[in-house]
């Protein structure tokens, strides 16, 4: 081979080898600008991100007969937008002011379902409202429910509930509620096709389910329908129910809180003998045991949920014990912890190292793994039993739907 066909197939290699790896030509940036990209992630955004905020007091409003309705334009639990001109169509448009914890709401939540049905189909439109700031609600308030406002629980009501209606949030700075000025839950308002205020006040006189038939509202709606006015007696009536929780209401919140922080945290010692007989339950009231051990971490990452549950319900039949089975000789280790989560409760440690005597002892299949959490009645039946960690709200539920308890005064 002579000296210039060496020559050739050096330069032919050379080339080969700058397009593979480059060399002396376009950078790795330029080769790519011609190659599609992926597209970058667009992820959707999440529909509504509630942020209930601290605010100081405002004006709230107060209707009168004739007046328009004030706009809105509020996120609802089916993840959309509901706006007053969504309903222009409607003749007769229902605004009930209401939400998830009050007692005398949930009293009412039927009867106004059963309205939805029997004038939904007549022209009327029905919209909800919670104005409720959740940052404004103690765990105290929440005696006769599962839920408190904040928007993801709004969601859980409507579902278990089955809402037939739009159910709309305005707990982050009360935007649109403070032009109604609602005074209570349940609070309706009544606009005729133009929308004009034709009633505001109670769905009835009568807060025991099962006694009134939304006789108010339903009165209100057939005069609006007819574009007949009600006598000035029947436009305005009060409307009996939980307080609105505006948000710059929190103060007397702040100090329920502080003094349950300063309560005393003790901690006693029981023997098997006495765990007997706190098992036996000779109270007229439920009560919850949770067994759990400073050692198991679904106990700690759980337990400040029974704190809030014995607040929520410990002004009424209910009362909440705490259990530990740690050893006997740890009790300043369990102490420790229970100051840590505030536990001013019935706190024992159960002075046995044998854990399989408290294992017999307790039975309801239990076997022996931490931690276990009892809903026992009077008398030692067991009404509701979770081995391993709670759902919170299942466990709510169980306590505010049993007979010695309820939703309603």
């Amino acid at each position: 081979m002579n000296s210039k066909h060496k020559k050739t197939i050096i330069l032919l290699s050379w080339v080969i080898l700058c397009g593979l790896f480059a060399c002396g030509g376009k950078s790795g940036d330029d080769k790519n600008k011609d190659i599609p990209k992926p597209e970058p992630n667009t992820q959707e955004k999440a529909f509504f991100t509630p942020n209930p905020q601290a605010l100081s007091e405002q004006k709230v409003g107060q209707l009168s007969i004739g007046d328009s309705a004030p706009y809105f334009n509020l996120p609802g639990v089916d993840g959309q937008y509901h706006s007053l001109e969504e309903y222009q169509d409607a003749q007769v448009l229902v605004i009930n002011f209401t939400c998830n914890h009050c007692p005398t709401a949930q009293a009412y939540e039927d009867r106004f379902i059963q309205a939805v049905k029997d004038y939904q189909d007549k022209g009327v439109a029905f919209v909800a409202i919670s104005s409720n700031s959740p940052i404004g609600i103690l765990p105290e308030e929440l005696g006769y429910t599962d839920l408190s406002d904040t928007y993801p629980e709004m969601i859980v009501r409507a579902q278990d509930k089955a809402y037939n209606f739009p159910y709309l949030y305005d707990g982050d700075k009360h935007e649109f509620s403070l032009a109604y000025g609602p005074t209570a839950t349940p609070h309706v308002f009544v606009f005729d096709q133009n929308r004009k205020l034709t009633y505001s006040g109670r769905i009835d006189d009568s807060e025991k389910p099962g006694t009134g038939q939304a006789e108010d509202l339903r009165l209100a709606i057939e005069s609006t329908l007819n574009n007949q006015p009600l006598p000035d007696q029947q436009a305005i009536l009060p409307s009996f129910g939980c307080s609105i929780k505006w948000a710059w209401k929190n103060q007397y919140g702040e100090k329920v809180n502080a003094a349950w922080k300063e309560k005393p945290v003790t901690l006693n010692k029981i023997d098997l003998s006495e765990l007997e007989n706190l098992l036996k339950n000779d109270s007229d009231e439920l009560l919850l045991l949770n067994f759990w051990a400073t050692w198991c971490g679904p106990c700690i990452v759980e337990y400040p949920e029974f704190i809030e549950i014995q607040r929520m319900y410990g002004d009424r039949n209910f009362h909440f014990v705490s259990i530990s089975l740690d050893d006997p000789n740890a009790a300043e280790k369990v102490l420790k912890f229970l100051k840590k989560k505030y536990s001013a409760v019935n706190n024992y440690l159960v002075n046995t190292e044998d854990k399989y005597e408290i294992i017999d002892l307790v039975k309801n299949d239990w076997d022996g793994s931490l931690p276990l959490t009892l809903l026992i009645e009077s008398g030692g039946k067991v009404a509701y039993k979770v081995p391993g960690s709670i759902d919170p709200l299942k466990l709510k539920k169980a306590i505010v739907n049993h007979p010695l308890m309820g939703r309603y005064y």
